[in-house]
């Protein structure tokens, strides 16, 4: 329960308003059901001529002390006068039509607390997902390299409908049955205290064996919750990996996989249904059970001319069952709110996330590249920060040290000095993971590093504004990566308010212009997910348009035409040149032929620079950039 009320408190506050109507109303309905109920006594009454029916020709001051007795002594003379004055049979309709009056009063109360309750529900569920997309968009990209993408999706869809099928809709019951049960145990009271006291006597003893049934629920259901993200991950790597599954006959292996895993979810998923299932019927029973108990224990009471009447002991019966009822809901929400909780439990494993690329407390506003970018003494590892959380224990001081010490860390750059001065192309080349897209990645903040300096103009990237700092720079990755919209919205993406003139421009300059006017819609073509109707040329141009339009001062090219065939690699390779023009370039590239004409080139070796100068400069040294070069001669 103090989780369900945390969650309470972090998402219920923007809608106090429908809360409080939600309160209103239950209680007024439950006034209601109490007092449209107790006209049952005098119709019982009526019907059979009992005791209390004889004559009351008076009526008996109320106070504290005969509330009770004043109570049933003064319905009983208003009943009075009306049979004589309109007789027994006219009287029984006046009341039964008092109760169907105050019964459609009730429901109608009932509807209310009930409809305001929807705008709760609905909304913190909207409320959640909006977090948590903000929470995804805003987190560091090595958030992302620890964490499967279908998990998050499962997170976002499986877990916020696990949210909203367990916790949210037991909003209504556990806002409404608290207020009915006070309500009908205080009239429950105020008939027969002794009767209740004996009631109150059995209630825990069925109450913990309902609650054995459903303590192990959380548990189950956070597996559940889990093998369902296991499963979501399957989805997307055979989505994601199609091509190649066909392409090695891998089709009945990747269904044997996905069987064990859905197998798993279903088995699983219905031990905790079935274990869900039996809330009611066993709440069922109890209930029966606890009903033919009172009816034993009040029964001698009435027969003993003790201290309850029949009609009242009736009445007291109707009240007792009508307790049940909520009583039933709330042992329903302790089966489906631990259910819900084991969800919101992965949802805040995202929520709650820490994001270690920090805006700065007062952070440095630059609108423009004017001087150099300088990496200096600069080391970084993905694990690091990590590591060094691992070897500080909460119980001991943290002594600072370095984290070239820690041997746990597996550094991908080591000691990297470099300075790339406006307006100059500096490419970077070595081997496949030597560090050359970490140390790009760099420079925007994607990651931030553990020992050494980034600046830009002499200041630290640290201290320079998040949005500021990556507006300067524009990417171009060896995959494009375009949204599943038009060509206009691609080659805009990120650039308020562009004109139709500027986007034709840019197009024109990336080499794009022209199979764009061929396609069906022209810019407002829709180019697919991820570019697909594009071939691989075109995605790239596109990507390119959209940098151009951005105009940033510093570029970033991430092997940009490696995955080209030679046409298209000399069509982008122009466009990028075009590009290139007039800005600082930090380009990444495989073939060296597209990098010749930089102005330095640094040779990245095990996540150091080995090699540094122009192509020729390089190539004189007869060191290792010579032998890529020779490699790719052959």
């Amino acid at each position: 329960m103090k989780e369900f009320i945390q969650v309470m408190r972090r998402f219920v506050p923007p809608y106090k308003k429908y809360l409080v109507a939600s309160i209103v109303f239950n209680i007024l309905s439950a006034v209601l059901n109490i007092f449209s109920f107790m006209t049952l006594i005098p119709i019982l009454n009526i019907l059979f001529k009992t005791e209390e029916s004889k004559r009351v020709t008076e009526l008996m001051p109320v106070g504290w002390d005969n509330l009770k007795e004043a109570a049933m002594n003064n319905a009983n003379y208003h009943i009075t006068q009306l049979i004589d004055s309109v007789g027994a049979t006219t009287t029984l309709l006046i009341i039964g039509l008092l109760l169907a009056v105050m019964t459609f009063a009730k429901t109608a109360a009932y509807f209310f607390s009930s409809a305001s309750i929807i705008p709760i529900r609905t909304g913190i569920v909207r409320d959640i997902r909006s977090q948590l997309y903000k929470k995804i968009t805003s987190l560091p990209l090595g958030f992302f390299t620890e964490e499967r993408k279908g998990d998050i999706i499962a997170r976002i869809t499986g877990d916020v409908g696990e949210i909203e099928n367990s916790i949210m809709s037991s909003l209504d019951m556990l806002f409404k049955n608290p207020i009915l049960i006070i309500a009908y145990f205080s009239m429950l009271l105020f008939i027969s205290w002794e009767l209740t006291l004996f009631t109150i006597a059995i209630v825990p003893a069925m109450g913990w064996v309902m609650g054995m049934v459903g303590r192990k629920l959380k548990a189950r259901s956070l597996k559940a919750q889990s093998l369902w993200s296991d499963t979501m991950s399957q989805v997307e790597e055979t989505l994601g990996g199609l091509r190649i599954i066909k392409a090695f006959c891998a089709e009945e292996k990747m269904n044997a996989r996905f069987a064990n895993i859905n197998n798993e979810h279903r088995n699983t998923i219905m031990w905790v249904n079935i274990r869900q299932q039996m809330a009611h019927p066993m709440s069922e029973f109890l209930g029966t059970v606890m009903i033919v108990i009172v009816l034993w224990f009040g029964g001698m009471l009435v027969l003993n001319n003790s201290t309850l009447s029949g009609p009242v002991f009736i009445y007291y019966l109707v009240i007792l069952y009508s307790i049940i009822n909520p009583l039933k809901e709330f042992s329903k929400a302790g089966y489906n709110i631990p259910k819900g909780l084991a969800s919101m439990e992965r949802v805040n494993k995202i929520l709650k996330a820490e994001n270690n690329i920090k805006e700065p407390a007062s952070p440095k506003h630059i609108k423009d590249f004017t001087g150099k970018i300088e990496f200096r003494n600069v080391s970084f590892a993905y694990n690091a920060e990590a590591e060094n959380n691992k070897s500080t224990s909460p119980s001991t001081p943290h002594v600072p040290h370095s984290t070239k010490e820690n041997p746990n860390i597996r550094w991908v750059l080591r000691d990297i000095n470099l300075t790339i001065e406006k307006g100059k192309t500096v490419a970077l080349v070595g081997q496949s993971g030597g560090g050359k897209s970490t140390l790009v990645d760099l420079i925007p903040r994607y990651y931030d590093v553990q020992e050494g300096e980034v600046l830009i103009d002499g200041i630290n990237v640290k201290d320079i504004g998040i949005q500021d700092l990556r507006q300067l720079i524009g990417n171009v990755n060896q995959e494009a990566i375009l949204f599943n919209d038009t060509f206009r919205n691609n080659i805009g993406f990120g650039v308020e308010n562009a004109t139709q003139e500027q986007i034709e421009e840019a197009a024109k300059i990336a080499n794009a212009y022209d199979f764009i006017m061929e396609s069906e819609h022209r810019f407002d073509t829709n180019i697919g997910e991820r570019g697909g109707r594009l071939s691989g040329g075109q995605r790239q141009r596109v990507s390119i348009a959209r940098a151009i339009l951005k105009n940033p001062p510093i570029l970033i090219l991430d092997e940009a035409t490696s995955a080209l065939d030679t046409e298209s690699e000399r069509l982008v390779q122009d466009a990028l040149e075009r590009l290139m023009k007039t800005r600082t370039t930090v380009a990444i590239a495989h073939r060296l032929s597209t990098i010749r004409q930089a102005d330095e080139i640094c040779v990245l070796h095990e996540g150091r620079i080995v090699e540094r100068g122009t192509h020729d400069e390089l190539i004189a040294l007869d060191g290792y950039y010579k032998k890529l070069n020779d490699m790719q001669s052959k």
